[in-house]
Order: C-alpha cells, then structure tokens, then sequence
C-alpha cells in the first residue's frame, strides 16, 4: 500500500524552538557605562532580528565586560546574549561553547543557585534540544527548575519558563503524560503574572498546543495556536520569525485534518517570512520547506513536493548535522514521496537511515521509531518482500505495546 501523505510533519511545531531570553544583568553600581549602552542597543538590534547588528553590539559588550575581570557576571551576560543571537541563527556550533563559558562564569561569580545559573542551563539545554541531544539535555532543564522554584517561588514568570522548556522536551521525545501537566501549569503562571497578552505566554500556549494536537486533539490545538498567533503578531509585527512558528504550527494542524486549503497560504506565508528574516539557509527555513513540501506530497503535486524536499534536507544536514531528527523527518517524507512514484531502490535507504538516526537520537521506544518501522515495512510489502516487512511490522507492534504498558 503506498502512503497517501507524508507521515512525519517537520519538526518545529513547538514553542521550545523559540530561543529564552537573554538576561541583561545590571552592573555592581548604578553608574551608566559603555557596557550596559552596547548591550541595550544589541537587544534592541536582535528584537527587531537585526542580526548583524546585534552581534558587532554584542561583541563590544564583551570586550568592555572583559575589562572588570575574566570571571564577572557581566561578562557571563554579554556571552549568553552573543549565544542566543547565534542559537537563532542555526548556528550551533559558534553558540554551545560560549553557553557553556557564560554557565561556567555565572556559577563561579554568583554561585550555583542563583536565577542567572538556571537561565544559563535553560538555555545550554534549548540548544541540546535544537541538536537533537535530549538526553543531555533533561538534567539542565530540571536542574534549572529546581533552582527557580527555590529561589523564586512556584509561581514566578521563570518558573514557568522552566516548565515549558521541560515539557517541550518531554513532548520531542512523546512523553505526553509527563509533559502536559508541566505545559499547563506554566500557561497558567504566565497569565496570572504576566496578563493574557504577553508574548512569553505565546510561547507556553504553542507548547501545550503541540501537545494536544499530538494527543489528535484538533479542537483543544486550534484556538490555543491561534492565540499565540495573535498574541506574537500584536507584540512583534507581521514579518517576525515568530510568527512564522504560529504560522507553520497552524497551518500543520489543517493540514493533519486535511484542511489543505486552509494549510496553504499560511505555510506560504510563513517561508517568506522565514527567509526574510533569518536567510534561505536557515533550519527554520527548512522546517517551511519541509511543510510545504507536505502539503504538495498530500495533494499528489509530487513534482513541486521533491525539490523543496531535498532543499530541506541540504539546510539541515548543513546546520544540525546528519544525526539531527530534523534530518530523519526530511529523509522519511523523501522516502515516502519515492514510495508513492513506486521508486522503491530510492526510499529504502532513505527510510533505513531515517530509522537508524531517530534511534540514536530519540531511543528505541519512541513513537517515531515505531510509525517508522511501519512505514519500511509498508515500503517492503510494496517491494515484495512480505516476510522482512512482516518482521518490521512486529517490532513495531511491540514497541507499541511496551509503550502502552502502565
């Protein structure tokens, strides 16, 4: 049987892909001085996605941070805020070692339970997550949370910052009983303390959005993007990158209810403003191509579906390295396109290596792993080769039932 749409939506829908902020840390005395002057004008400069801009601003507010002392906060701050502009940008491999140096500074300069340390592991951890590294991820984050809650009390803006990053992390990784209490609770902290409308509550609203939607859900998704559509639009503009998230989030929640007439323009919508804002080579780039490559793949326009397939996997292979679970989505959505023209010599080794990559990144008891065996097996059955897919279909079968074991 072949598939009649693709079945893996490109990663991304959630608001843990939405970098945390930066924190700009006040200097020992309240005097105004150069480094507090570049700092601003930076986050101003990143606010409006200025990037250039922000990273000259950025670096020179290191080097003035440099000249109180190698291991003061400061410094900590300037190097978060240059990590995070990279984050952003994809462009992980220049953000992880200055994450780590500003963690490294913070717990020396303020101690290892101060806010400014967990803001640090938060973000060290959202940057695992973007890699693909859940599993070095987790510990940041709940230590992170742990921290928060201690010194600011269970219902602080932070907490909740903590508690929507971990429970993004549990949704990648399918654990939805453990992420939606944490989803919500945070959605509820952020409303209460920070009002309806502000754009942190966004981010809490996509997360437990995803969650929903994952869980087949439709009707609870739907009005909870929506609000965070609105809420980012009010607060950033139309053409922010944010937007776009709500956009590419929305637009896949039609599209999995096969409302492709509804899904089209709002995943149009959100590659433009993706490539305007963060540059043609950038995974969030790819997250739009791959979903409206989808989209193509759902309608038979198979001839317009591979090239912006194949453009995807190029930005992600580049950007988040081959062993990315964003590179898997793009070789599984290839695959069944392939599977669907009846080139079987082609999706095999697509959906083979698709396998292999989800798990190392996602272990073997993930959802993915097992829609993915399914997925090679059907390809088999195609190929007629009913005794391996027959194999396929009983891992997968069991890895199912492991699942739903209490």
């Amino acid at each position: 049987m072949h598939p009649r749409r693709p079945p893996y939506r490109a990663a991304g829908k959630t608001a843990m892909i939405v970098p945390l902020l930066a924190l700009f840390a006040a200097p020992a005395s309240s005097q105004e001085t150069l480094w507090q002057s570049y700092m601003k004008d930076g986050g101003k400069a990143y606010a409006a996605a200025r990037y250039p801009e922000a990273e000259k601003l950025f670096k020179l507010s290191m080097s003035e941070a440099e000249k109180f002392g190698p291991t003061n906060s400061r410094l900590a701050t300037s190097l978060n805020n240059l990590a995070l502009l990279y984050e952003v940008q994809g462009k992980y491999d220049q953000a992880g070692p200055l994450y780590k140096r500003s963690l490294a500074i913070s717990e020396k300069a303020l101690g290892p339970e101060h806010p400014h340390v967990a803001t640090s592991l938060n973000n060290l951890a959202a940057l695992y997550v973007a890699q693909g590294k859940y599993a070095q991820s987790e510990p940041l984050l709940k230590r992170a949370l742990a921290i928060m809650e201690e010194a600011l009390g269970p219902e602080h803006p932070s907490v909740a910052q903590s508690l929507n990053a971990l429970a993004a992390l549990y949704e990648a990784q399918g654990k939805y009983a453990r992420a939606e209490p944490l989803s919500k609770r945070s959605v509820a902290i952020r409303e209460k303390a920070l009002g309806p409308a502000h754009p942190s509550l966004a981010q809490s609203l996509n997360t437990l959005a995803a969650l929903q939607e994952a869980q087949g859900k439709y009707d609870q998704a739907e009005p909870l993007y929506r609000r965070a559509l609105a809420i980012w639009e009010k607060a950033h503009g139309s053409e922010h990158f944010y937007v776009a998230t709500s956009l590419n989030n929305l637009a896949g929640l039609y599209l999995a209810q096969r409302k492709d007439d509804q899904a089209e323009p709002l995943y149009k919508r959100a590659l433009a403003i993706s490539e305007k804002a963060l540059g043609r080579a950038h995974p969030r780039v790819a997250t739009s191509l791959n979903n409206l490559a989808s989209l193509y793949f759902a309608r038979g326009k198979y001839e317009r579906a591979e090239p912006l397939y194949k453009r995807s996997l190029a930005i992600h292979e580049k950007a988040v390295g081959p062993g990315h679970p964003d590179v898997a989505t793009d070789l599984s959505n290839l695959a069944a396109l392939y599977h669907v023209l009846g080139k079987y010599a082609q999706a095999e080794p697509l959906y083979k290596r698709a396998l292999a990559i989800r798990e190392k990144a996602l272990g073997p008891q993930h959802p993915d792993v097992a829609r993915g065996l399914e997925q090679y097996s059907a390809l088999l059955k195609a190929a007629g080769r009913p005794d391996e897919a027959q194999a396929l279909l009983k891992r997968a079968a069991a890895l199912r039932k492991k699942r739903d074991k209490p």
